[in-house]
């Protein structure tokens, strides 16, 4: 496997520059991968894939007729992410976490961003996710948001833009731990010599900052993952994470509310429980609370979450900030609760509930790519580039219609990083989600989830649109061995050989 035929194209290539010259930290890979020999590489994708089978790396498809159940694809071409860029990556993520935090615990009391008219009410007021019941709610330790995947993607100009936020039961980091267990028995002299910087600590930091949470008077906090069910699309993820914590997978019909208090139920009679980390979402939680029908949550439980007696990770009502149209204002919201710039800028939104951006929005749908402002998945979009003139006209009338709900944003050329197809490698187009855990302190998992577009000239790295993942090597700092020229550049690799 090689680099020579290998086609950067008109897009920013993650491991390689224009001129096929290895970026800061790839040579060492990019040598190693085409200095095995002749049809070895290929043979560890089967590897990888056969590993994955065998350990259950699954998720569900809602609606497939053929089973539910899918291995997730996995390319075993990483990418790299410098350590410079990543401290820059690491110090913006944080910041944008802080503000956002400060922004929903202000929403639910005194609105003063609403008042100021930094954000528009009307836009916060009929959000989906905007739950009036949170109203003067204190969550443990005044976070709301414990738990953040931030999608991230880069255009061909190099810079780096937050994609949208995910703050209500993000979901992706087991792939992220399972992958990275997979890569180092196959590559294991590569990951010595690279310095990559260690993901497997995260179920670790994932407990104790639950058990952070937990009411004070409590000396050792029963914690447990709330799951909806076998046929949730992550299921696979909760049932892993449950068992690298250390902690119970529970449904809502094993945990029951008495006298304030959640308990579970256990062989041995009822438990206690303190911490609960979610992943239903807010409708389902508690029929008393949300919605009556609900069959997945636990009546009662939201009356002890507010008595202070158990925690819920993530707080209710932090989908407010997931709302696509709320993500356009998260600069402004930056600049007015942390009187800062913001360090890795958003990508440049029109919001169609504002006049002048809807009508251009409408006049240039063939240029823009339109987002439902509560859809996720990659649904409820529209790529104007790739749709036929019948389907712009379809989605015009939707946004006519319903402009509150879409925003749009310019055709990113996404970056891509070099993916196995067939005997070959080309390019594909990927995003980037980073984990980030906000207890006592905030803790941003280095590296995260890289999304890769499997099919070709696809701009939707989804999984359940044929999307897959690869590893994501943040290195500890640019390794000794990396080959430079008297002018710092990094040398080109030609069929193994360096010049």
């Amino acid at each position: 496997m090689n680099f020579v035929s290998y086609e950067v194209g008109d897009f920013y290539d993650e491991l390689l520059t224009d001129a096929k010259a290895a970026r800061p930290g790839a040579c060492h890979l990019l040598h190693s991968i085409e200095s095995l020999p002749p049809g070895e590489f290929a043979r560890r994708q089967v590897a990888a894939e056969r590993a994955l089978m065998q350990m259950g790396i699954t998720f569900n498809v809602y609606g497939e007729q053929a089973g539910v159940e899918k291995i997730f694809p996995f390319d075993i071409v990483p990418r790299i992410v410098s350590a410079a860029e990543w401290t820059w990556l690491e110090k913006g993520l944080k910041q944008r976490i802080r503000a956002l935090n400060l922004f929903i615990d202000d929403l639910y009391h005194e609105q003063k961003i609403l008042k100021d008219g930094v954000v528009p009410r009307a836009i916060i007021l009929s959000a989906q996710s905007y739950r009036q019941q949170c109203i003067g709610w204190e969550p443990p330790q005044g976070i709301w948001c414990h738990i953040t995947g931030t999608d991230l993607v880069r255009h061909s100009d190099g810079q780096i833009y937050v994609l949208e936020d995910n703050l209500r039961c993000p979901s992706g980091v087991s792939y992220v731990l399972q992958n990275r267990q997979v890569m180092k028995s196959l590559f294991p002299k590569i990951f010595a010599a690279a310095k990559v910087r260690p993901v497997q600590n995260y179920p670790l930091k994932l407990r104790d900052m639950l058990e952070y949470l937990a009411p004070e008077t409590v000396a050792t906090p029963r914690v447990v993952l709330l799951t909806p069910g076998i046929y949730n699309s992550a299921y696979f993820e909760h049932s892993f994470l449950a068992q690298q914590m250390g902690v119970e997978l529970v449904e809502g019909r094993d945990l029951v509310v008495e006298d304030g208090q959640v308990l579970m139920r256990t062989t041995q009679g009822f438990e206690r429980v303190d911490v609960i980390y979610r992943r239903i979402d807010d409708d389902f939680l508690d029929p008393k609370c949300f919605r009556p029908d609900s069959m997945l949550g636990v009546p009662g439980l939201m009356e002890a979450y507010k008595a202070g007696n158990v925690a819920l990770a993530n707080a209710p009502g932090t989908g407010v900030a997931d709302d696509k149209v709320v993500y356009a204002y998260v600069p402004r919201i930056v600049k007015y609760y942390l009187g800062e710039d913001i360090i890795v800028p958003n990508v440049p939104t029109y919001i169609c509930a504002e006049e002048q951006d809807l009508r251009y929005t409408l006049e240039n749908l063939d240029k823009l790519v339109v987002k439902a402002a509560n859809e996720s998945g990659g649904y409820g979009m529209l790529v104007g580039p790739h749709a036929t003139k019948e389907q712009r006209a379809e989605f015009a009338e939707k946004v006519k219609a319903h402009p509150r709900n879409y925003i749009a944003q310019p055709t990113l050329a996404l970056s891509r990083v070099p993916t196995i197809c067939a005997d070959h490698l080309e390019g594909r187009h990927v995003d980037l989600r980073p984990y980030i855990l906000y207890g006592k302190e905030i803790f941003v998992l280095p590296g995260g989830l890289t999304r890769v577009a499997l099919k070709k000239g696809s701009l939707v790295v989804n999984s359940s649109q044929g999307g897959g993942s690869k590893d994501t090597w943040v290195l500890a700092d640019t390794p000794a061995f990396e080959p430079e020229s008297a002018n710092g550049a990094a040398q080109p690799v030609t069929n193994g050989r360096f010049p």
